[in-house]
Order: structure tokens, then sequence, then C-alpha cells
């Protein structure tokens, strides 16, 4: 159960959705120099070593103790997957239009539950399903300035967030949080090590572009410890709807270092989008409520 502090617990979920603009806005940069899966595999590669630091010595065997590997390492697969074909598309695609494909996600987890988990889809939701992807055509709306690859990249990145995120509804009853963590950071760092011969080559980075490189694995492993330990000072009622702060974090950073901003269409689509997926995440909240 939460502990009844919802302002710390909105604090770190708007520092959560900060940590993962930021590293959106960092990887934009460095995919003009570097190649995808040498950042995919610095991102997770720092964050591993960081959790073996600092979580390692106090939690010792309980950090990897877990009845089922194979389900954690798939789901981190399809972390890995959500992190590759996302930095793909944002290297391509402006980060506040990029940023709100991925908020898709709660429309596709629906129709996931719906086929694999056999879970009951009211005539509400599905009106919310359908307003979302309406969102995310506004966005990706024919004539638009959008790469239609980039458009494919982030759709792809959005299909695996939401196989992750079911599979996360699945294992939090039987799984410890941080063990989950750390399997995201242990499956991500070994699975892009073993594939460095295909794609490891280019530029030797500099002082501060190995300084950029390594805070993608800060970025990331901080955004998910801050949402992680969020949800233990406030329900996720209090906290959905500052989810969507991230963003507004992008089209600030967008704005600040790439000289850009989406148009009123976009910008439609977008509030469309995060409305949509905010009613989904209420009325789940309401329904497990109601079940109580």
């Amino acid at each position: 159960m939460p502990e009844g502090r919802p302002f710390i617990g909105i604090l770190m979920m708007l520092g959560a959705g900060l940590c993962f603009a930021a590293l959106d806005a960092t990887s934009k940069h460095l995919t003009q120099t570097f190649s995808v899966p040498m950042l995919v595999w610095a991102r997770y590669t720092v964050h591993f070593v960081l959790m073996v630091i600092f979580l390692a010595p106090s939690m010792r065997a309980k950090l990897i103790a877990t009845q089922r590997p194979l389900a954690l390492t798939v789901r981190a697969l399809m972390l890995v997957g959500t992190t590759g074909f996302a930095m793909a598309g944002i290297s391509i695609m402006p980060l506040a239009e990029s940023t709100a494909f991925l908020f898709v996600t709660p429309m596709i987890v629906v129709l996931l539950a719906s086929w694999l988990l056999r879970e009951s889809v009211s005539k509400a939701r599905w009106i919310a399903i359908v307003a979302g992807f309406a969102g995310a055509l506004l966005i990706a709306r024919p004539g638009g300035a959008l790469s239609p690859q980039g458009i494919i990249l982030m759709s792809l990145a959005a299909g695996c967030y939401a196989i992750y995120q079911v599979q996360t509804r699945h294992m939090t009853l039987t799984e410890n949080t941080v063990t989950m963590l750390f399997y995201t950071a242990l499956v991500g760092t070994v699975s892009m090590t073993l594939a460095a011969p295909l794609y490891w080559g280019g530029p030797m980075p500099d002082a501060w572009q190995a300084l950029g490189i390594a805070s993608l694995g800060i970025y990331g492993g901080t955004g998910h410890l801050l949402m992680t330990r969020a949800f233990r000072h406030a329900p996720a009622s209090t906290l959905s709807p500052f989810l969507y702060a991230q963003l507004v974090w992008a089209m600030l950073l967008g704005w600040m270092f790439y000289d850009h901003l989406p148009d009123l269409l976009s910008v439609a689509g977008m509030a469309v989008i995060a409305g949509s997926s905010l009613s989904i995440a209420l009325s789940e909240r309401f329904r497990q409520a109601s079940m109580s």
C-alpha cells in the first residue's frame, strides 16, 4: 500500500518524466554521430553497473532471486526493443511527436490484455482506444512533416512497450520490482554485448560525448527507479495524470535544443492521446477498487 505522501510521489513522477525526456533529447543528439545499437548498449550497461555498485552489496542474491527468469528475460528484451526502435525513431523525428507515439501504448495494452489475458473491454474503453489512435493519426496525418520511417519505428517501439507493460502487470504480483529492474539492465547489457560484433565501430567519443553516452544509463535507470518509488507514496489514480508531464518536458527540450515546436494539429493529437490513455488508466483503477 502507498505510504500516504502524495506530494513526494508526484515530484518523483515529474522527475521520472524529465529523466525520460532528457534521455530522448540526449540520444537524439548522439545518434547524429554514433550508431543506435551502440547507444542502446551504453544505456543498459551503465544502468547495470550502477545497480551492481549501489544495490548488489546490500541485496546480494535477492537482486536476482526469481522463479521466472525466462519470463523476466523476455520482458527485458521487449524493453531493449522499445529503446532501440525509439532511439532510431527519435533520431529522425521531433521529440514531442515521438514521445506522443509512445503514449499510444496504453491502448495497445488494453487490446493485448483482452487477447492474451482474456480481460473484458468496456464500451467506454473502446471509445478511448479509438480516440487515442485517432490522436496518433492527427500527428501522423498524410501531408504532415513527419517521416514515414520514423512513424513506423515509433509504432514498433510502442508495440514492444505494450508487450513489456502487459508482462509487467502480470509479474508484479509475484516479483520484486527491484529484481525486475535489475533484469532489464542485465539482459539489455548481455544481449547488446553479444551482438556487438554486428554494429561496433565508428568514431571514438571525446570526453563530452562519452559523458553524454554515459548519461543515457543514468537517465534511464534513475527514471525507472523514481517511477517505481513514486507508487510507494501515492496511488496510481493520483499519479497517472503526471505521467503525461513527459510530453511537456519533451516539447520544452525540443524547443530549447532543437528549435522545434509541434503545430496545432499535432498538439491536438497529443492532447487526445493523453486524455484517452489517462481515461484508460483511471478506469482501470476504478475497476480494481470496485473489485476489492
